[in-house]
Order: structure tokens, then C-alpha cells, then sequence
């Protein structure tokens, strides 16, 4: 496979270090509240990676945190926790918003069909990895305390010959930073390792260390869980464009402190931005979308999904609903395609489930086309836009429904829309349809299977798909 690494800005031959093992590790959501729909997208994202990785013959090792700790609403190390925010807001603890938020982001993995990692690992589970990876840090000198917390010290680590800000430019960084500045810190750049609780409140989460009683950075997490269950070196590294500016550039500075320069990921790749109707999205414009405004719409979660692969990874993708209710009709109809497919599969498979393969040489050639050219595509830095087009491509062709379903079935293991699992919806059939529906059935018998083709056919242009069930052939639809 080839991959665009934003560490190098360009696309590359994925190599792993290991192999046949990959160590990879993506940002998961910050608990308190529900994910939006381009939060959403990453994850699908990193779902494919891993698919695809894995079709290609890999063993992915893939871990995602769930921060629920940390994470302040400044990306100037500034303001409140995000998660002790909400508390206030909803009259909960932050241990109980985090709960509910991380609970719901798990079960809705199933909605979109996502590869659940090995683990999805949670900051206040891993205080104890957090703080000694600090330790460590400090032993190779580029930590400072102040006021309100422990800082990672830039200017201290450019100056031992390391590099700074790999993934972003200094303007970038700057930007991360926000408006707010700490007169304390020595350099703006620099981050936070450790805050230390305030001293007119007490917080609902909040745990002794060798500096002072507090909470973790919002930073320090990833690298700590990530070399806990993925080892000090990663293979591949993903989030969204967002972390580009500084958590991704501090997770960098942050390891390599901690490993003497040992490289810690090797790839890094950022999903692009989801607009909405041409705009940014927003919660304060009202179309920060969540999974549960899809499904309140009346849509299919995997309809989403498949709204996402029409757009490549690294471009942004303009969401309307209209473009989701195209995206939910073309799912629809390869789902019905599927079943109609099975149907004729099941037809055709002899006693015993060998397949006759007296095939032309020009239909093998065909069929060994479409899964070249499928892999070519999703190989090519993850072209699912491509990737779909060939499998319009091949289920409008002339080769046997056998392979088509076939097929669908072994392109599905990347494009995940359990096409598999769809059997079609029985729906009120007119007179005409019974009718011929039990003429097929009376040709079956008589084993004229030509003309009970010609049959199907014609249901098929009235918009019905036929499916043998054990107590006879029923309709869905198209």
C-alpha cells in the first residue's frame, strides 16, 4: 500500500518495522460529549487503514484512547478541563460524563461497522504510565515547573539538536496556541506535562505526584498508552488535520525526549476536514451533526459511511443531507444487488458446493480485473471514490452473478457494509409480479432455468429482487 505521511508530505510505500505485526494507534474522542459527523469521519478513516492492512495480509495491533482527562478547552495549556466543564454544566461529576460519553462512543462503533481496536484505552486508567513517562522527561532535562503546572521545555529540547514541530510550521504551532499567553512559560511553544489543581475548588479528578496534586496534560496521554501497548515505536499514526498544529507535534517532542531520539511513528496520517453545506461546521451554527441527527433523519448509519468513501481521505468533503440521501439510495441498491446475487449463487451452486468453473477465458480475465483494479485503488493512498467505481463497474457487467456476489463479498471486507448480512425487504407485491413470480417457480421444476431467468430479469426491471427462503421464493425490493 501506498500512504500520504504527513511527517515526510508525501505519499510513500507502506513498509512496516515488524512484519508481519503493525503498531497503530489513532486520537480517539474527548469524552464529554457525542462526536460529530467529521469526528466521525477520522474514525472511519482509521477503520479502512486498518481493513486494508489487514486484507493485504498484516497483523494490525491498534489501540485508541479515550481521553477523559486533561483536555482544556485552550490549546494554550489554559481555562478548564473540558470533561469538569461539562460536569458543572449537566450537575454530574466528570467521572459520570465521562462514563456516559465513552460508553456511547464504543456502542456506536457497531452503527458504522467499525473494526473495534484491541483496546480503547483511557487516560485516568493510565495515571500512573503518565507520570513516570514525565519522569522520564525530566531526567533528560527538558522539564521546567511553574505557578500552575509542569512544562515541556521547546527551546531546551531544540537546543540538545532535536527538531521541533515536524508535522506543522511554526505558524501553525503559533496558531495552535490560541490568543492566551502564560507569562510564566519560558517559551509560547512550550506545553503542559502536569497542571496542578487549583486551590479554590477541588476537582473531581485530580491525583497525587511528584510535582504537585493534579491532572495530567492533555498531551502526555497518547505517548504514554501508546508505549505501554504498542511499544516505543509506532508504525503508523492517525487523527485529524486538527492535531496537525500542536498535540501531534508535542506527542513527537514529547517521545523523543523520553527515547533519546528514537523515531516514534514512522507514518503519520490526517483525515481532512467534513464541511457542511460549503461552510465550516460548527456547534454555535448549529450543524455540528452527530450519529444520532443522522439516525433522527430517518438515515441508515451506513449510509454515512458511505457518504465518506465518496471523497478522498486527505480532501475535504461537503456534507448536505442531500448528498447523504444520494449516498443511503446507491447503499440500498447494492445492498439489493447483493441479495439478488446470493440468490442466483445459491441457484447455481451444485450438490456438494463445488462450483462449476467452465468459464470463458475472456469472464476469468474479467473477474481478475475488477479485484486487480479494486486493490490498485485502495491501495493508492486509500482512492475509495475509485475503489466504489469499480464496483459499479462490476456489478453492471456481463460476468456471472456467482463471482459478482463473490466478489461484493470479498471487496466488502474493506468497504465494511455488511453487504453480507442483507437479505432485502419484503414489500406488498402488485398481481403481476405473483404472477410471474410463480411462473419462475413452475420453470424451476421443470428445470427450464432459462426461462426462469428470463424472468427474474423482469422482475428485476420492475424494481423487485428475488430471494429464496425455505418456505418458497419471496419479492424485495430494488
Amino acid at each position: 500500500m501506498r500512504i500520504f505521511n504527513s511527517l515526510t508530505r508525501k505519499v510513500e510505500d507502506f513498509v512496516p518495522m515488524r512484519p508481519p505485526r503493525v503498531a497503530m494507534y489513532t486520537c480517539g474522542p474527548t469524552v464529554y460529549s457525542y462526536p460529530t459527523i467529521g469526528n466521525w469521519r477520522t474514525y472511519v478513516l482509521s477503520d479502512l487503514v486498518f481493513r486494508v492492512l489487514t486484507y493485504m495480509g498484516l497483523r494490525v495491533e491498534y489501540v485508541m484512547n479515550l481521553t477523559d482527562v486533561g483536555h482544556l478547552t485552550s490549546d494554550a495549556d489554559t481555562g478548564e478541563d473540558k470533561l469538569q466543564e461539562k460536569a458543572v454544566r449537566e450537575g454530574k461529576t466528570a467521572w459520570e460524563v465521562a462514563k456516559f460519553y465513552g460508553d456511547d462512543f464504543v456502542e456506536s462503533f457497531a452503527k458504522l461497522n467499525l473494526s473495534k481496536p484491541k483496546l480503547f484505552s483511557k487516560a485516568t486508567d493510565h495515571i500512573k504510565e503518565q507520570i513516570e513517562l514525565i519522569g522520564e522527561i525530566e531526567k533528560a532535562g527538558f522539564v521546567y515547573k511553574i505557578n500552575d503546572g509542569v512544562y515541556f521545555d521547546v527551546a531546551a529540547y531544540e537546543k540538545a539538536g532535536n527538531v521541533y514541530g515536524e508535522l506543522s510550521n511554526l505558524e501553525e504551532i503559533k496558531a495552535g496556541a490560541r490568543v492566551e499567553v502564560n507569562p510564566e512559560k519560558k517559551d509560547s511553544r512550550d506545553f503542559a506535562l502536569w497542571k496542578f489543581s487549583p486551590s479554590e475548588y477541588k476537582r473531581d479528578m485530580e491525583w497525587d505526584s511528584p510535582w504537585g496534586r493534579g491532572f495530567p496534560g492533555w498531551h502526555i496521554e497518547c505517548s504514554a498508552m501508546s508505549m505501554k501497548y504498542l511499544g516505543k515505536q509506532l508504525d503508523i499514526h492517525l487523527g485529524g488535520e486538527d492535531l496537525l498544529g500542536t498535540h501531534h507535534p508535542n506527542e513527537i517532542a514529547q517521545s523523543e525526549a523520553a527515547t533519546a531520539r528514537k523515531p516514534f511513528c514512522k507514518y503519520w496520517v490526517h483525515g481532512a476536514f467534513l464541511i457542511v453545506d460549503g461552510g465550516k461546521m460548527g456547534k454555535s451554527k448549529g450543524n455540528a451533526f452527530t450519529l444520532n441527527d443522522i439516525e433522527a433523519g430517518g438515515f441508515d448509519p451506513l449510509a454515512l459511511r458511505y457518504f465518506y468513501l465518496t471523497g478522498h481521505y486527505r480532501k475535504q468533503l461537503n456534507f448536505t443531507w442531500e448528498a447523504l440521501a444520494a449516498a443511503g439510495a446507491a447503499l440500498s441498491k447494492l445492498r439489493q444487488f447483493a441479495a439478488a446475487f446470493r440468490e442466483q449463487k445459491g441457484r447455481t451452486q451444485p450438490r456438494g458446493g463445488t462450483r462449476d468453473l467452465r468459464l470463458s477465458p475472456e469472464k476469468l480475465t474479467q473477474i481478475d480485473e475488477f479485484k486487480k483494479s479494486f486493490c490498485d485503488a485502495v491501495e493508492d493512498d486509500l482512492n475509495m471514490p475509485e475503489a466504489l467505481a469499480v464496483v459499479w463497474e462490476m456489478v453492471k457487467s456481463n460476468i456471472p452473478d456467482y463471482d459478482k456476489y463473490e466478489l461484493l463479498v470479498k471487496f466488502d471486507e474493506i468497504l465494511g457494509f455488511s453487504l453480507s448480512d442483507f437479505w432485502g425487504e419484503r414489500v406488498e407485491v402488485s398481481g403481476k409480479a405473483e404472477e410471474l413470480l410463480r411462473k419462475r417457480e413452475e420453470l424451476r421444476a421443470e428445470k427450464r432455468f432459462a426461462e426462469a431467468d428470463q424472468i427474474r430479469e423482469e422482475l428485476n426491471q420492475m424494481g423487485y429482487a428475488i430471494r429464496d427462503e425455505e418456505g418458497g421464493a419471496v419479492l424485495t425490493k430494488i
